[in-house]
C-alpha cells in the first residue's frame, strides 16, 4: 500500500493514562480533556449532526480497538446477511486507517461488544454503519498521526503511513501498537473527520473477495446452522396445525420413553422436546405432533375473495402526495387506468431457521441470525421476565433471509427450551414445514392507477393508490414473537402501524420520481390481514415499482412512444437519467431484433427515491404452449454512490434481479379457509437452475466522494416490472397480476 502524508487534525480531544491504547466499545460516558459528553453533545448539535451511525453511538470506543501488538478490531451493529457487508465494512476501516484489509478483525451484531444499530434493513448498512466507521476511522488515524508527531517532535504533515506503520523523514518508524502503549484514549466523534482523498484511495473502489464465502464453499462453521457447542442438546417444537389453533389433548407418555428424549416442555399451546441427539428430537416431535389434537378456527377468507376483501377492510387513509391542481381534460387528452396485484409472498430461506441458547445462573446468551439482535434482546427479556441484560444476543449468519422471517421466533423457542435445561446449549432447527407454514410473509398489495396524456404525448395527471398491510412486525416486545403468544399466559402481538415516510412501508416507492406536474398518491392501511406479515426484502416498493414501472410502459405504448424515451422525457434528475441511459445502451435497446417468442422490457426506480438508482432493460422468452416465462438476458445500470467494493455491489443487484425474477414468476403462498397449504417446495414452487438467465450483466456508475446509497433492495421492483414489459411486448398480453405462473401465463395466452 502506497504511504499518505496526513496533516494536523483540526480537532481532537485526547485523555492520556497508564495501560495499552485501547479504542474499544463502551456505553458509559466518558469525560474527554474535562468536558462531560453531554456538553460535547449539545455543541455538535449546534454545530452539524454526527454522520451516520455516530449519531446513535457517539464514542469512538464503540467502532474501533487497537491493541498494543497493533490489532485493529473494528465494531458494527450491522449484521451480514450474504449481502456482503463484512467485506465492505472492512475495506471502509482499512482505507481510511491506511493498513491492509487482512488486519482488520470485524465483529459484528452482538449486544455485548457491538453498537447498537437496531435492524440491519432498509439497504442501510453502507449509510449508517459504513459512514460511521469510515468517520470514525479517519478521527483514529489522525489521532494516531498526532501522537507520533508528539513522540518525533515533528509537524505532523511531515508523517507518511503505510500499513499501520507511521514514518517520519528521518526514518524513524512507529507502530499504531507500539505508539500507544502505556496510553489510554478514548475520544468522542467530531462531525468533521479528515477523510481521504478518494483519488488516493488503495482499498475502497476496488473489488476485494467476500471474507464470508470461502467457508460457505468449503463447508466450514459458516451458518448458525453449523454451530456446535460442548454439551449441547438438540429440540424441536411440535406445532399447532394453524394460526389461532388451542390444544384439546396431548398424549405424551410414550414420547417420554423414546430413545434420547430427555425432557417434554409444555406451556399452554407450545410443545417442545429436548434430545441427546437431532435425529432422536425430530422423531419424538413427530410424535407429539400425532399425539396431539387441536381445536382449529375457520377464519380466513377464501383465497379468490382476498383482494376484494382487502379494499373493503377499513383502512387508515393517509394522502402522502397532493401536487398541483387537476387540470381537466383538455383536447386530445387520453386516459388510462389499470390495478396490478401482488399476493402473499415467503421469505422461503434454503435453510430454515435455527438458534442456539444457553440459560446460565438465569442468565441468557442466544446465538441468532436475527437481523435485530438489540430488538430481539429486549422481547426476549420481556417473554422470559429477566432484566435485559441478562440476555446477549450474538449474531450469526443464517442460511438465506432478507427481512424478517423465523429467525427471531426460533430464537424465541431456543430460549424457553434453555430455559428448561439450565447450564446446557440447546439448538433448535426448525423444519422445511414449519418455516413454510409459520414465517411472517411479505403481505399481498393492490395499486391502482390512473394518469392522463396531453395530445403531445407527456403525463398531464396521475393518481395512485396503494392497499396494504404493515410490512413489519418485527420484534422490540415479546407479542412479536410466535411462541410468546402461544403460552399459557400469551403475549399480545404489537397493534400494526405505518411505517413514516420518507422511507415508508406499504407506501415505500409509491412516489414516483418522474417529474409529474399534478399527482396524487394515496396509502390505504390495512390494520388487519387474514395472515401473518413482515418485513420481505423491499417492502412496499417491489409492488409499487412494479405497478408505476409496468403503467409506464403502458402509458408509452398509448402515447405511440419508445419506453425508454418515455421515461427520460419525463425524468429530470440528472443521475437517473444517467442509468436509464447506461441500462439502455448496454442492453443495445435502439438496435434489438425481435425473434418469435421474445421481448424485452425496460424498467427503473431510485430506491425508496433515496438510496441506490438503478435501471434495467430484459430479453425474455415466453414458452406459449405451457406458459413457462424465462429471462433469458438481464442488464442492469446503478449508481450507488461512493462504490466500496464494486463485486459486491454485482453480487447484490444480480442477486436482486434472480430473487425477483422467482418472486414475479413463480411465487404464492396458498391458503384454505383454516391453513396456510404452501409447506414445501412442491407447493411453493421457487425459479430453479433451468430457469436462470443465460447473462446478467451488472455496470455501475461510480461516484468518488459522494454519500454511500443502500443497493441490497434496489434491483427488486424494477426487475419485476422490467420481466411483466417484456412478457407483454413478447405476448401482446399484459399481466398486472403477480405471479406470471405458467398456468396464469397458459390461461390468459388461450383466451
Amino acid at each position: 500500500m502506497s504511504g499518505e502524508r496526513i496533516a494536523s487534525p483540526a480537532r481532537r480531544r485526547l485523555l492520556l493514562s497508564g495501560g495499552a491504547l485501547v479504542v474499544s466499545f463502551s456505553l458509559r460516558p466518558i469525560l474527554a480533556a474535562g468536558q462531560g459528553s453531554q456538553g460535547t453533545k449539545a455543541r455538535q448539535k449546534k454545530e452539524s449532526p454526527l454522520p451516520g451511525s455516530l449519531k446513535k453511538q457517539p464514542l469512538l470506543d464503540g467502532w474501533i480497538r487497537i491493541g498494543a501488538d497493533g490489532s485493529i478490531t473494528v465494531f458494527t451493529g450491522k449484521a451480514e446477511l450474504g449481502q456482503g457487508i463484512k467485506t465492505a465494512l472492512i475495506q471502509v476501516a482499512a482505507e481510511e486507517l491506511v493498513v491492509k484489509p487482512a488486519r482488520i478483525t470485524l465483529v459484528t451484531a452482538d449486544t455485548e461488544r457491538t453498537p447498537n444499530e437496531g435492524y440491519t434493513a432498509g439497504s442501510h448498512s453502507m449509510q449508517d454503519s459504513g459512514t460511521a466507521i469510515r468517520n470514525a476511522a479517519a478521527q483514529v488515524r489522525a489521532i494516531l498521526v498526532a501522537l507520533a508527531a508528539k513522540r518525533f517532535a515533528v509537524p505532523a504533515a511531515n508523517l507518511q503511513l503505510g500499513d499501520g506503520i507511521i514514518r517520519a523523514a528521518d526514518a524513524r518508524t512507529v507502530g499504531y501498537g507500539d505508539l500507544v502503549r502505556g496510553e489510554e484514549l478514548h475520544v468522542e466523534a467530531t462531525p468533521a473527520s479528515p477523510l481521504r482523498d478518494p483519488k488516493t484511495h488503495a482499498v475502497m473502489g476496488k473489488s476485494m473477495p467476500r471474507v464470508d464465502i470461502p467457508a460457505k464453499l468449503t463447508g466450514g462453521l459458516a451458518y448458525v446452522q453449523d454451530l456446535r457447542l460442548p454439551g449441547m442438546l438438540h429440540a424441536r417444537v411440535a406445532r399447532p396445525p394453524s394460526a389461532g389453533a388451542t390444544l384439546k389433548q396431548l398424549r405424551a407418555e410414550d414420547v417420554e420413553q423414546m430413545a434420547g428424549v430427555i425432557k417434554l416442555v409444555r406451556d399452554g399451546n407450545f410443545i417442545g422436546v429436548i434430545a441427546q441427539r437431532e435425529y432422536e428430537a425430530v422423531m419424538a416431535a413427530r410424535a407429539l405432533a400425532a399425539g396431539a389434537q387441536w381445536n382449529e378456527l375457520t377464519r380466513l377468507p377464501p383465497m379468490m375473495d382476498l383482494f376484494r376483501e382487502m379494499q373493503a377492510s377499513p383502512s387508515e387513509d393517509h394522502v402522502i402526495l397532493d401536487r398541483g391542481t387537476a387540470s381537466g381534460s383538455s383536447p386530445g387528452t387520453r386516459s388510462l387506468a389499470a390495478s396490478y396485484r401482488r399476493p402473499y409472498q415467503m421469505h422461503a430461506s434454503i435453510g430454515p431457521s435455527c438458534a442456539v441458547a444457553q440459560c446460565i445462573d438465569g442468565k441468557y446468551t442466544v446465538w441468532t441470525h436475527s437481523q435485530g439482535v438489540y430488538p430481539l434482546r429486549k422481547a426476549l427479556a420481556e417473554m422470559l421476565g429477566v432484566p435485559k441484560e441478562n440476555v446477549r444476543c450474538i449474531h450469526a449468519e443464517g442460511a438465506g433471509c432478507y427481512g424478517h422471517n423465523g429467525a427471531d421466533d426460533v430464537a424465541a423457542d431456543a430460549a424457553l427450551l434453555a430455559r428448561a435445561m439450565p447450564g446446557r446449549p440447546v439448538r433448535v432447527q426448525w423444519m422445511r414445514e414449519d418455516e413454510h407454514a409459520w414465517e411472517p410473509y411479505g403481505p399481498p398489495m393492490i395499486c391502482s392507477v390512473k394518469a392522463s396524456l396531453d395530445a403531445g404525448g407527456n403525463i398531464e395527471e396521475w393518481q395512485f393508490e396503494v392497499w396494504s398491510n404493515s410490512h413489519s412486525s418485527r420484534p422490540g416486545a415479546a407479542g412479536d414473537l410466535l411462541a410468546a403468544t402461544q403460552l399459557a399466559q400469551p403475549f399480545t402481538p404489537t397493534p400494526p402501524k405505518p411505517l413514516p415516510l420518507p422511507e415508508g412501508g406499504g407506501d415505500r416507492n409509491a412516489i414516483p420520481l418522474y417529474t409529474l406536474p399534478n399527482a396524487r398518491v394515496v396509502y390505504h392501511f390495512l390494520p388487519r390481514m387474514p395472515l401473518r406479515v413482515s418485513a420481505l426484502r423491499g417492502l412496499g416498493a417491489y409492488c409499487n415499482v412494479f405497478a408505476i414501472e409496468s403503467f409506464m410502459d403502458e402509458l408509452a405504448g398509448a402515447a405511440g412512444i419508445d419506453p425508454v424515451v418515455f421515461r427520460l422525457r419525463h425524468m429530470s434528475d440528472a443521475r437517473a437519467r444517467d442509468v436509464i441511459r447506461l441500462a439502455a445502451g448496454k442492453f443495445g435497446w435502439n438496435h434489438w431484433r425481435r425473434r418469435p417468442g421474445r421481448g424485452r422490457g425496460f424498467a427503473f426506480a431510485r430506491y425508496k427515491n433515496l438510496a441506490a438508482y438503478a435501471a434495467m432493460a430484459f430479453e425474455v422468452e415466453v414458452v406459449r404452449d405451457s406458459g413457462l416465462v424465462r429471462v433469458v438476458r438481464a442488464v442492469a445500470a446503478t449508481d450507488s454512490g461512493e462504490a466500496v467494493n464494486p463485486d459486491g455491489i454485482r453480487n447484490q443487484i444480480e442477486g436482486g434481479i434472480l430473487q425477483s425474477s422467482s418472486w414475479t414468476i413463480a411465487e404464492e403462498v396458498n391458503f384454505d379457509r383454516t391453513r396456510v397449504t404452501s409447506r414445501d417446495w412442491g407447493t411453493y414452487p421457487i425459479l430453479r437452475f433451468p430457469q436462470m438467465p443465460d447473462s446478467v450483466e451488472i455496470h455501475i456508475i461510480d461516484r468518488p466522494g459522494q454519500p454511500f446509497l443502500g443497493t441490497g433492495e434496489a434491483a427488486q421492483g424494477p426487475a419485476a416490472a422490467a420481466i411483466a414489459n417484456a412478457v407483454a411486448d413478447a405476448t401482446g398480453v399484459r399481466f398486472r397480476d403477480l405471479p406470471l405462473s405458467p398456468e396464469r401465463v397458459r390461461a390468459a395466452l388461450e383466451t
